[in-house]
């Protein structure tokens, strides 16, 4: 559920507790209560600001769409159209004209934008130019079996339940970031030598170096990874690898190394692009696209699982369904 808690006091307040202490936290926490400009950043380098996802581009490229990686004007509005309207769980009735509750939530919750952009792309996937995520490798496919397997039984533990239904993680939020259903929202801050990437959704920061630091050993495991960036030019360019085996996106495993870049196209557009290599669960790598539009909101903390019973509620209905 859209879960926005007024007061932007709590994403500054939220982000610069959840930073270690020193040089870093000093240098954030200055530029959250500071002026806006990033040190030494102007014009094309300058990335911050608050940058909206939404988006109805499909993921993966429709078999109907097969070949076309583009559309005409007419022929976007007319898909982004049949997007919304399939995407618009009000419309889903039944016999009787009632709106199934499976859900949880009617439209009103729903936040997925209604256009393709600019460039009226027919999936988010750029390479390959299918416009389909590789085939997985058998080990990936073994790994979303079991996964599959934990999810379709009872829950032993919250272990047991997905990275998002326990808020470890945002189902957009990435890294990569993606559009989904809502929260769709990132703010970028930025220094000399640190950029600090912050999330709407289960309000996650990413502090990025620019120091040309080494990555963290090998045997260092995140949930989000250790992300590393740089410039190419006017581009900042964020690899991020040493990933938790707990964690996977589109089946991708633990050794999966992501590069994300950032490129400032006009004052009101970001283009974010991003490569995943990952070898022991994709056949080839495989990229994504899309164009983030500058917003004037504000992003609010999202707080997940703040009074919400239902995990308590799953794991306590799975006991008493246990023979005794």
């Amino acid at each position: 559920m859209r879960t926005r808690t007024e007061g932007a006091r709590s994403v500054v307040g939220g982000l610069v507790s959840g930073l270690a202490a020193g040089p870093v936290l000093a240098a954030v926490a200055a530029l959250l209560v500071g002026p806006s400009v990033a040190v030494g950043q102007t014009g094309a380098r300058d990335l911050q600001g608050v940058w909206d996802f939404r988006s109805v581009v499909p993921f993966e490229r429709p078999d109907a769409l097969a070949g076309k990686e583009t559309l005409t004007p007419e022929e976007g509005a007319a898909f982004a159209q049949e997007q919304v309207d399939a995407l618009n769980v009000d419309l889903r009735r039944d016999e009787n004209g009632r709106v199934p509750l499976s859900g949880g939530y009617n439209n009103f919750w729903y936040d997925r934008g209604s256009s393709l952009g600019e460039e009226r792309r027919t999936s988010l996937v750029v390479d390959p130019p299918d416009g389909k995520v590789p085939a997985r490798t058998d080990a990936a496919r073994a790994r979303g079996a079991e996964r599959g397997a934990r999810l379709g039984r009872d829950a032993f533990g919250p272990e047991d339940r997905g990275a998002f239904e326990r808020c470890i993680l945002g189902f957009n939020s990435g890294p990569p970031m993606t559009p989904s259903a809502y929260n769709n929202n990132m703010q970028l801050f930025q220094t000399d030598d640190h950029v600090v990437i912050l999330n709407e959704m289960v309000h996650d920061s990413r502090i990025v170096p620019l120091d040309g630091s080494a990555h963290l050993p090998n045997d260092v495991r995140q949930w989000m990874g250790d992300s590393r960036g740089r410039w190419d030019g006017d581009t900042l360019v964020v690899e991020t690898r040493n990933f938790s085996d707990k964690t996977n996106f589109r089946g991708s495993g633990p050794e999966m190394r992501l590069v994300e870049r950032f490129t400032r196209a006009d004052s009101d557009t970001l283009i974010y692009e991003y490569t995943v290599s990952d070898p022991g669960s994709f056949a080839q790598p495989w990229s994504f696209r899309t164009a983030m539009r500058k917003s004037d909101g504000n992003v609010y903390e999202y707080a997940c699982h703040e009074g919400n019973y239902g995990m308590q509620n799953l794991l306590v209905a799975a006991r008493g369904a246990e023979p005794q």
